[in-house]
């Protein structure tokens, strides 16, 4: 899937978007993450806070009825480069920090970290605790030998 400057507006707008529902003030909203889920038939892209609430949407035109089979890979691989180019605009947010943008798929399942932010400290790309479960099991599997 390449990226377009179309695309790549339409998701610099989104952002935008998204960071103009929480302008930096001094009453900082408690909201810890924005859940972003796409939706590949559609070329929908939306946006919810914690209590799946709505946030904002667009639809990128690019992706209506793209039928590629890794097209949620690679839409996650351009969210976060967005993301990170876009730095300056998410860290100004009125949230309370740390807060994430996460890619969710269609139940609701966080399916990949995007962007992390902590004050000082911003986490962009994988996972942070990818393969935890594989290294807890061995761990486990290692006291259980003794």
């Amino acid at each position: 899937m390449k990226l377009t400057e179309r695309t790549s507006q339409q998701i610099e707008r989104f952002i935008t978007k998204i960071a103009q529902k929480f302008p930096t003030n001094e009453d900082t909203n408690i909201l810890t993450d924005i859940h972003l889920r796409v939706i590949q038939d559609s070329g929908e892209m939306l946006a919810f806070d914690d209590d799946d609430q709505e946030i904002t949407r667009c639809v990128i035109e690019d992706w209506i009825d793209n039928k590629e089979e890794n097209f949620y890979e690679e839409s996650i691989g351009i969210l976060r480069k967005s993301l990170q180019q876009q730095h300056d605009i998410i860290d100004k947010m009125g949230i309370l920090k740390p807060f994430s943008f996460v890619m969710e798929n269609d139940d609701q399942e966080t399916v990949a970290e995007l962007y992390v932010a902590d004050d000082d400290t911003v986490i962009i790309g994988g996972d942070i605790m990818e393969n935890l479960d594989k290294d807890l099991d061995d761990f486990f599997a290692n006291l259980m030998k003794e």
